[in-house]
C-alpha cells in the first residue's frame, strides 16, 4: 500500500509574480483612491482560506466585511487605522497584528503605505 504524500508547506514572504491591482469600489472611497496590490499566495477555496501579502497607498474607505468572514493580519510596514461603526479607532503599525471580525463594518484608513501578510477566512455554509 503507497503512502499519501504530505501537502507541501507554502512559505508566504516576498511574492513572486504579478499582484492583482485595484482600488476601492468609487461608492466606498473617502479620502483619495489608493492603488491596493495583493499577492494571494495560497488557496483552499473549498475550506474558505487565503492568505498572501497586501499593499495599499494612503487613502480611506468604507469596508463591510461579511457575515462568516473573518481577517487576521499582520503589517510588515506602515500605519493603518480600523474605525468601527461606533466610533472607535484601532491603530495598527509595523510589527503590529489584529483582526477584523465577521461583520464588521467601517472604514479602513491607511496613514502611510501599506505592507501586510494576511490570512481571510470565509467558511463555506453548510446546507441545512
Amino acid at each position: 500500500m503507497q503512502a499519501t504524500p504530505s501537502p507541501k508547506i507554502q512559505r508566504i514572504g516576498q511574492p513572486a509574480g504579478s499582484p492583482m491591482l485595484d482600488q476601492p469600489r468609487l461608492d466606498r472611497r473617502l479620502q483619495g483612491a489608493p492603488q491596493r496590490q495583493t499577492w494571494t499566495e495560497y488557496e483552499a477555496l473549498h475550506e474558505g482560506l487565503s492568505c498572501g501579502v497586501w499593499t495599499c497607498e494612503p487613502g480611506s474607505w468604507r469596508i463591510v466585511f461579511a457575515p462568516r468572514k473573518h481577517e487576521y493580519f499582520y503589517v510588515i510596514e506602515g500605519r493603518l487605522r480600523l474605525h468601527d461603526s461606533s466610533g472607535a479607532i484601532t491603530e495598527v503599525c509595523a510589527g503590529q497584528a489584529a483582526v477584523i471580525p465577521a461583520g464588521f463594518e467601517g472604514v479602513f484608513e491607511v496613514l502611510e503605505p501599506v505592507r501586510k501578510h494576511f490570512v481571510v477566512v470565509e467558511p463555506p455554509a453548510t446546507g441545512g
